[in-house]
């Protein structure tokens, strides 16, 4: 195993991140709070992979356009009269004018820039550039990027360089789709900045050893013991944890506003799993609904979670619904959350601190570091070996 496309770190220093469970350790301390690995993790992890942008579903009809933030680069997405999805590097071919700014939406017949008025089909065709005569349209198309739609969501590979979305979902296509999120809608969304690093948060959401301490609402409604790990092919990571018998879903009475979902089987209407798609989507699949925290990195401790709860059409439209149950719930959860792993992060910049071994209840935790440190000396993210998968012991 080497190091290769000048990773952050030599093999050596990774090297106690592939032990066995109860002597494996996280990873340094530079790959939280370095802001070389930063710039490096932007570049290689999340400019080289396929990027989580948000809901492939909120641009249903043809003009719907958004600008979203993808790594280093924002990208327009754009859905054609054809039906389908396309991504545009968000500039103009005339002298670079952003054509949306980052986090705005449209619904137009055209892609227009606001600065000269050049105007684009939805394709990213040339259409018009007032002033001109003669220019060849398709010689000033729009840049086209990369972009796949995944059951509701949208991904963007920035450098254009990675393999099909499919390789890097693997057979977390085997557990998602029962829960049919293409077809569920956004019933509530709540966004956070939080003074961490994205892969403390990454860590802290695979693993339930803490919850004991500082999750008593969790606790209340799943055994923190419970449920098994996943053995992915795909670059992710994650498990499941089992409800208790007197609560029907995640929330602080353990009671429901929402019907289950339609399809599960009995064991999914007892139990939440909890899914990490590297490098930014985190997916928690609930009997009745699904809950997504998707990652924008801003700093080496700074990270944007956007939060969206996904219930089914049917519950959203009946009068008097009210998605607070859950709401409610994640979002207490969620700050417990954000104050440790704020906590983490400023302990890691400690002359102190050296990772510690990672127990038993910690396999998840281990893999998503696994595949962290095989990014850093492959040049991106790749999927586990079976050997990683073996030190999964739930």
């Amino acid at each position: 195993m080497s190091a290769k496309h000048g990773g952050p770190f030599e093999p050596e220093q990774l090297a106690s991140v592939f032990r066995p469970l109860g002597s494996s350790t996280g990873l340094p301390s530079a790959a939280y709070r370095s802001e070389a690995v930063f710039a490096w993790e932007i570049e290689h992890v999340f400019d080289d992979s396929w990027v989580c942008v948000g809901r492939s579903a909120d641009l249903p009809d043809p003009g719907d356009q958004a600008a979203v933030s993808a790594g280093s680069e924002t990208v327009l997405l754009v859905r054609g009269n054809d039906g389908e999805l396309r991504g545009f590097f968000n500039t103009c071919r005339h002298r670079g004018h952003e054509l949306l700014s980052a986090g705005d939406r449209a619904c137009r017949t055209t892609v227009m820039c606001p600065y000269h008025g050049w105007v684009y089909d939805l394709d990213g065709r040339l259409r018009g550039a007032p002033g001109f005569s003669g220019l060849d349209r398709d010689d000033y198309a729009l840049a086209a990027a990369r972009v796949e739609e995944w059951l509701g969501w949208a991904f963007v590979n920035a450098s254009g360089g990675a393999a099909p979305l499919a390789d890097q979902v693997g057979n977390l296509a085997d557990l998602v789709p029962a829960y049919e999120p293409e077809r569920l809608v956004v019933g509530a969304e709540h966004g956070y900045v939080v003074e961490s690093n994205w892969k403390i948060a990454h860590e802290n959401y695979h693993e339930c050893y803490h919850c004991s301490n500082i999750h008593p609402e969790l606790c209340a409604v799943t055994p923190p013991d419970s449920g098994r790990d996943f053995r992915p092919t795909g670059v992710w990571s994650g498990g499941s944890m089992d409800l208790r018998p007197d609560a029907s879903t995640m929330s602080l009475t353990g009671e429901s506003d929402a019907t289950p979902l339609r399809g599960l089987s009995d064991e999914g209407r007892r139990s939440v799993l909890y899914l990490g798609l590297l490098p930014n989507l985190l997916i928690s699949l609930h009997p009745d609904y699904v809950l997504t925290h998707r990652m924008t990195p801003i700093a080496p401790g700074r990270t944007a979670i956007e939060c969206q709860w996904l219930f089914s059409p049917e519950d959203v439209a009946r009068p008097g619904f009210d998605p607070s149950f859950a709401v409610e719930f994640w979002d207490v959860t969620n700050r417990q959350d954000w104050k440790a792993i704020e906590a983490v992060y400023r302990g890691m910049g400690s002359r102190g601190f050296v990772p510690g071994p990672l127990s038993e209840r910690e396999g998840c935790v281990r893999l998503f570091d696994v595949l962290m440190a095989r990014a850093y000396l492959s040049g991106r993210p790749v999927a586990p070996d079976p050997d990683d998968l073996a030190q999964l012991v739930r």
